[in-house]
């Protein structure tokens, strides 16, 4: 049978037409082989180069085969499920359903975390065709009772290894114990590492495998090349390569989320239009960056790995490595977000001397050296560290030149520090430098202290010494002159301040005031808090409270109202 265009695929009419649309005739090689496969209803494993059609490759069929056999979803259930690693991904696969599925009234959704759950539970409570998921999300709605896989017919695993190594094989094996065993499994993938080998055979049942090409090769048409740079200097000879006008649509990828936003914030200031996109990102920000790239309105993305997959915007024309990946597999990721759709590319890879060793890994995975391109302004030059200086409102270029005069005056001072050495080491050798029997013996520290109190001119402490000998004072130096200053006997309390069993005194000293007055051979030494204990009670734990200051308070509001106002 040929595969030579769509229409040799048995594909229905109304798909036929919305590839016509799109200006699709002639299917992909990993398309040709597996549409005829998948429209039998067998199992699946395909191993194909990023960029080739994997998802049409997995969509069109799926399309046709539901639309034939149309049936009434119960709620809460689906006929299909795609499981993804991104968002990015999830939303792009839903795109593509509603491209070619158009016109034939298949309900399907995306369900994925970022966005609020309430439409994705309204949606499942209708009943889907085709439900497009991250594990994550789609296992919170499980839980909660918003999903049921009785009826499901066909579940497709995208991105398989890519799942695997964002450590969702939890999350993935915990769904597929609740699918039916009667189903259709679909493994679609651009590696397949041997980690998830088991995985493939646990859940397909005599799949038919297509692998387009070898595992961790690059796409021909890509011009490779790497430069060597120091880390610091990498901002620069970044903006460098984005001074030429040939560099229209640029995909930069780092390896860290903060490290995506400190290029982003350099780009900007230098005057080049740049978003950055990673997991921090809300999911309403992520899709806005890409939506303005994709329309040209920024010129720059910049990425970390989680747009590695998923991105399918066939205008980026350069591809730039701003760090090496920790992976090699993802190196083959990365660079295939351009030359898509029969264009060609241009991937550069920056490595600074603390990766060299995943710059080899790369080379080894995709088996072939990468060609070097020294020929820039910043090879073998010394990093200038302006990350941090970039906030201050300074351009790049300012910025460079301040770094460098700091570098010249730490150069002058360090010369500067070499020759007094010089000079240092030249007195001694002309025996100026004295010997320890010359020196004079170091007075003890009971003489220097001494000296220093003689030395010391004298101060009038009269005014200290009033106050030190004045009794009750907060001066004299008690460590509870705090709890004290409550039980002076010639500060009585106001009605409001008197306090109920709470006489306050010198630890180790009997009780003051009126209530040691009322009943001095009752209370012994207070606590730490200042509260009085019975001594009867003390050993037990239990305390009780005192009432003879309440009483002396209530004899002197009785006598001050009786008119004896003293």
């Amino acid at each position: 049978m040929s595969t030579n265009n769509f229409q040799s695929l048995n594909l229905i009419s109304p798909i036929l037409n919305a590839l016509e649309k799109k200006g699709y005739t002639n299917p992909t090689p990993i398309q040709a082989q597996a549409i005829p496969h998948l429209l039998e209803g067998r199992d699946f494993l395909g191993i194909a180069q990023t960029g080739t059609g994997k998802t049409a490759a997995f969509a069109l069929p799926i399309l046709n085969n539901l639309a034939k056999n149309r049936c009434e979803v119960k709620a809460k259930r689906m006929r299909v499920l795609i499981l993804t690693p991104t968002r990015e991904l999830a939303s792009q696969i839903a795109d593509n359903i509603n491209t070619y599925g158009k016109g034939l009234g298949l309900k399907h959704a995306v369900i994925f975390g970022g966005v609020g759950e309430n439409p994705q539970i309204t949606a499942m409570q209708k009943g889907l065709d085709i439900v497009v998921a991250t594990p994550g999300r789609l296992l919170d709605l499980t839980n909660q009772g918003f999903v049921n896989y009785d009826d499901l017919e066909v579940f497709v695993l995208d991105e398989a290894d890519r799942m695997l190594d964002m450590g969702f094989i939890n999350d993935i094996k915990n769904i597929i114990r609740r699918l039916p065993k009667k189903r259709q499994t679909l493994f679609f993938s651009a590696t397949m590492p041997l980690s998830i080998t088991s995985l493939a055979n646990s859940i397909l049942t005599d799949p038919v495998r297509v692998e387009i090409t070898p595992q961790s090769t690059t796409v021909e048409k890509i011009a490779q090349k790497v430069m060597f740079v120091d880390k610091s200097n990498k901002t620069l000879l970044l903006k460098s390569i984005l001074e030429d006008e040939e560099a229209k649509s640029v995909l930069v990828f780092c390896k860290m989320k903060h490290g995506a936003n400190r290029v982003e914030d350099f780009l900007n200031s230098a005057g080049i239009k740049a978003e950055a996109i990673h997991g921090n990102k809300s999911q309403s920000a992520r899709e806005r960056a890409l939506q303005n790239f994709r329309d040209g309105k920024s010129r720059v993305l910049v990425a970390t790995d989680i747009a590695a997959r998923g991105i399918d915007i066939p205008s980026v024309t350069h591809v730039i490595n701003y760090d090496l990946p920790q992976e090699p597999e993802s190196y083959v990721h990365r660079i295939g977000r351009t030359a898509r759709a029969g264009r060609e590319g241009i991937a550069i890879a920056f490595c600074d001397p603390m990766e060299r060793s995943l710059l080899k890994a790369v080379e080894k995975a995709i088996k072939r050296p990468i060609p070097v391109d020294n020929n820039h302004a910043y090879f073998g030059v010394e990093g200038v560290a302006i990350h941090r200086k970039i906030s201050s409102g300074r351009s790049a270029g300012a910025v460079a030149a301040k770094s460098a005069t700091t570098r010249q005056s730490s150069e002058n001072r360090s010369t500067g520090s070499r020759i007094f050495a010089a000079k240092s080491d030249g007195a001694r050798s002309h025996g100026m430098s004295r010997s320890n029997d010359d020196r004079a013996p170091r007075p003890s520290r009971s003489a220097r202290d001494e000296n220093m109190r003689s030395d010391r001119p004298m101060r009038d402490d009269s005014a200290n010494a009033e106050r030190r000998e004045r009794p009750n004072s907060r001066h004299d130096g008690s460590r509870n002159s705090r709890n004290d200053r409550f039980s002076r006997d010639d500060r009585a309390r106001k009605p409001s301040e008197s306090r109920e069993g709470k006489s306050r005194s010198f630890a180790g000293k009997p009780a003051t005031g009126a209530l040691a007055a009322a009943k001095p051979n009752r209370y012994a030494k207070s606590t730490s808090k200042g509260y009085a204990f019975h001594a009867n009670k003390r050993n037990s734990g239990s305390a009780r409270k005192s009432s003879g200051g309440v009483k002396s308070g209530l004899k002197k509001i009785v006598s001050w109202f009786k008119g004896d106002k003293k």
